[in-house]
């Protein structure tokens, strides 16, 4: 039975290339891998072929590389060209050069088409294919490329055929989704068994254009020892952890959100942020700001309770009633001294918390202060600058927002929530997720506050750190996604409950 955690996995070209290994071993050839991946790609270009923008007679390109990604490359050629397609094939290098599976696919390919059926990459010939298949390098790329390879990916994204590539776009590297110099534009991405970090992460995301997984036979068990820590955010990933209403539960059984709003100006993100618990499952939630914001935040709010503080003793006061069990303290609180010492009275308390924005900002000088009080109860909602500021040079020197969040969480001990259009979720323990389904109208003042306010609902209702931000973070754009153009934060909250009703029909509520 397949795993819901199997289902949205992520595998690095190291963990691709030990269960294509295991595979192997327990006596799967090869070569009966291979042919069932070129199988994939070219049913992918025959697809192609019956679009009204593709002639269903064109000439099909076939660009093959030196490896195993050139070997998939040879086996479509060969199916297409079975199938009554017209298919020139072009390799890098020479064909006595192939070894292994890819040897033996182009045996296959000369057998059919001919000795001569295989010509030299010439870029000056692509203008001529309606359909281009960029079989040349796989995921495992990690150099620029160079001399004809570059030239051809340069003539094939100036041509306007429909591209298909294998594995991944030439020159994008599969772990980290970087390009060194040039990468293939394609229209579609074919792989196979399960994604790479690579296609979910940006520039390698915008290059892959649509992605198509194909089952090539790979066992589900080969996860059981590799073991992989890297997903993709979608709700296989944690919603059996999502916190439904219990019909015998009570509003203090569903938790209590304690959000800090800022002073008599700055009270609007904390509103959008309450609202947004309340709205995903919170039970009660209450709102704590300054004095001369109570009658503000009074007018504004019916269902979230109020709670005044004038001084950090007084907001640390209202930290005794043990029924608050999750915090949110960030979005517009103020970056000054006052905001620090209130996350402190926070942090130790042990609950669980959200510092977003302004919590994180006022530490800007002084970070390891705050990274020496976190826990693994601690979500920290931090877009690229503010993630400088916390972990100074780190994104410069990982080789990915994957890799530098993971090393924030494990630095932190605490969930690291890097925002951007490839959100990336950490935790201390090493797992992580990419999420993929933000759309772009989520750029928009207030939407982390909303982010923050989903992921405190979350957590007060009684989800774990790593699973409550990356279900804040898919229910976030999800709700962005149902209204579209025109979206504004105050849009969101009011479309959380068409998110979950969504979520309790595939987890049969």
């Amino acid at each position: 039975m397949t795993s819901p955690l199997h289902k949205v996995a992520l595998l690095s070209t190291a963990e691709m290339a030990e269960a294509d290994r295991l595979t192997i071993e327990s006596g799967t050839p090869g070569i009966e891998l291979m042919e069932v991946a070129g199988n994939g790609v070219a049913e992918t270009a025959m697809a192609a072929g019956l679009s009204d923008t593709i002639k269903a007679s064109g000439q099909i390109h076939v660009l093959c590389g030196p490896g195993n990604n050139g070997g998939d490359g040879f086996v479509a050629a060969r199916l297409l060209k079975e199938w009554g397609r017209d298919v020139r094939l072009f390799l890098l290098g020479d064909v006595a050069s192939l070894k292994g599976d890819a040897a033996l696919a182009a045996g296959k390919w000369a057998n059919l088409a001919g000795e001569r059926a295989v010509e030299p990459l010439d870029p000056d010939k692509l203008a001529e294919a309606d359909i281009i298949i960029d079989a040349l390098f796989g995921a495992g790329l990690m150099r620029a490329l160079e001399g004809d390879a570059a030239n051809c990916v340069e003539a094939m994204n100036a041509s306007t055929a429909y591209i298909i590539s294998v594995d991944v776009p030439s020159g994008i590297d599969g772990n980290t989704g970087q390009v060194s110099g040039i990468a293939v534009q394609a229209d579609i991405t074919v792989t196979f068994f399960l994604p790479k970090p690579g296609h979910l992460l940006y520039p390698g995301r915008r290059h892959c254009g649509d992605l198509v997984v194909v089952d090539i036979g790979i066992p589900e068990t080969v996860l059981e020892t590799i073991r992989p820590q890297t997903f993709s955010n979608e709700p296989d990933l944690w919603l059996d952890q999502l916190p439904w209403p219990q019909e015998e539960a009570h509003k203090y059984a569903r938790g209590h959100a304690l959000v800090v709003s800022g002073d008599m100006a700055q009270t609007g993100a904390s509103r959008l942020s309450a609202i947004s618990a309340l709205r995903v499952g919170a039970g009660l939630v209450t709102l704590a700001c300054p004095p001369d914001a109570l009658a503000i935040q009074a007018a504004h709010n019916t269902s979230v309770m109020l709670a005044g503080f004038g001084s950090a003793r007084e907001f640390a006061s209202l930290l005794k009633d043990e029924r608050k069990n999750a915090c949110l303290i960030g979005p517009a609180a103020g970056v000054h001294e006052g905001t620090m010492e209130n996350v402190f009275s926070i942090l130790a308390t042990g609950r669980a918390a959200v510092l977003d924005a302004d919590a994180l900002t006022s530490f800007q000088q002084d970070p390891e202060t705050l990274l020496s009080q976190l826990h693994k109860n601690c979500v920290l909602t931090p877009h690229e600058g503010e993630f400088e500021h916390l972990f100074p040079g780190l994104l410069k020197s990982s080789v990915s927002r994957l890799e530098a969040a993971r090393k924030a969480a494990q630095m932190s001990g605490a969930v690291i929530l890097l925002k951007g259009p490839d959100t990336v979720i950490a935790g201390p323990d090493g797992k992580a997720a990419i999420s993929f389904n933000a759309p772009p109208t989520l750029a928009t003042a207030g939407s982390g506050d909303v982010l923050a306010g989903l992921i405190t609902g979350l957590l007060a209702a009684g989800m774990p750190a790593f699973e409550a931000a990356c279900a804040g973070g898919w229910i976030h754009a999800e709700a962005a996604k149902i209204k579209g153009l025109g979206l504004i934060s105050e849009d969101l909250p009011g479309l959380i409950p068409a998110v979950l009703s969504t979520l309790a029909e595939v987890d049969g509520v």
